[in-house]
């Protein structure tokens, strides 16, 4: 694909200090870029390569004068970077139709547009809205209900009774409406708690890949709109996770919590179960919250605390050996003064 860096700027609302009538073919970084390509400078470190990238054109917040070319002047180059590489982006691979291949139950409904590829199953009275795509190993449970241009990646299992909204992706190998983890103590034994809730999926949300998503107990597990989580991701049974929020890897939510809007949960961040995070809360990465948190507070640590005292505590950590060795030399001190008083 070629594009004038004109028309980039207009589409990404950047001002355009030098040529303005260069053809962009391409984006890559600044090591990688060749002539006709477009790159960009986010992180400040990198502004040494400036002087040396081959690109014909590179998005920036500030003019640098270290760089001949054209440049972008955007206020926020990252979101310029984002938006320029989704016009450079190759489009989803999309079979032709529905594979003769499909295994389909009574009572379905397939939409106009929908790209089924082979090896997929549709129980009985799904529906599948326009334009969506159903990638190889998809499974379908009964009475699913997914809707226009979603996608759904290869060996992705979407259980009995789910409802999955408009323009969601979800991610190869991912489970949406598993049971949710309910025993309960008979003596020395687990009884199994049977799983009867669901999953609602709103529009817009991205699901990464091997994330698996619980049915409640009773109602529903809700991931609402704009939510994105990355890869192997955990949602317990009766979660709710709010507008716009961003689970980052490995994160574990354990049963019944409420997370606000916006809330950010950084990697490996492990929730327990029936607390709230609150609208704006950030959780940093590999923290334990066991209490609930007030929303835009900032949590890090195990157990979770204020992100600077925890910055603090942190610092203290490397130096204990130094310390207990200083308060052994106190101590020492102190005896031989008390032999000396008797």
């Amino acid at each position: 694909m070629k594009i004038g860096l004109a028309k980039i700027a207009q589409l990404v609302g950047g001002k355009i200090e030098g040529d303005d009538r260069i053809i962009i073919n391409g984006i890559n970084s600044l090591d990688c870029a060749i002539p006709g390509e477009i790159s960009f400078l986010i992180a400040p470190r990198y502004k040494k390569k400036l002087a040396t990238t081959l690109a014909s054109a590179i998005i920036i917040a500030e003019p640098a004068e270290n760089y001949k070319g054209s440049q972008i002047i955007a206020a926020n180059p990252e979101l310029a970077y984002a938006k320029t590489a989704q016009i450079f982006a190759m489009p989803l691979t999309r079979f032709n139709g529905i594979s003769p291949q499909l295994i389909i139950d009574e009572g379905c409904f397939i939409g106009k547009e929908v790209s089924i590829f082979p090896n997929v199953y549709l129980g009985k009275d799904v529906s599948i809205g326009d334009g969506t795509i159903l990638f190889p190993g998809v499974y379908i449970g009964d009475r699913v209900k997914i809707g226009e241009k979603s996608v759904i990646h290869a060996n992705v299992s979407i259980l009995e009774d789910c409802i999955v909204g408009n323009n969601v992706i979800i991610c190869p190998g991912s489970v949406i409406g598993s049971d949710g983890f309910g025993f309960v103590k008979d003596g020395h034994k687990s009884v199994r708690i049977p799983q009867i809730g669901t999953v609602q999926i709103d529009d817009d949300v991205e699901i990464g890949a091997n994330n698996c998503v619980d049915r409640a107990a009773l109602g529903k597990t809700w991931i609402k709109r704009g939510v994105k989580t990355d890869n192997l991701v955990h949602i317990a049974h009766n979660v709710v996770v709010g507008e716009d929020s961003i689970l980052v890897a490995q994160v574990g939510v354990s049963g019944s919590v409420r997370i606000g809007n916006q809330v950010i949960l950084g990697g490996q961040a492990g929730i327990s179960d029936h607390i709230d995070i609150g609208d704006k809360a950030m959780i940093g990465s590999q923290s334990g919250i066991a209490k609930s948190v007030l929303p835009g507070n900032i949590v890090s640590g195990t157990p979770g605390m204020p992100h600077r005292l925890y910055l603090k505590t942190s610092s203290l950590i490397a130096r204990l050996p130094q310390f207990f060795e200083r308060l052994r030399t106190v101590e020492k001190k102190i005896a031989k003064l008390g032999q000396t008083d008797h």
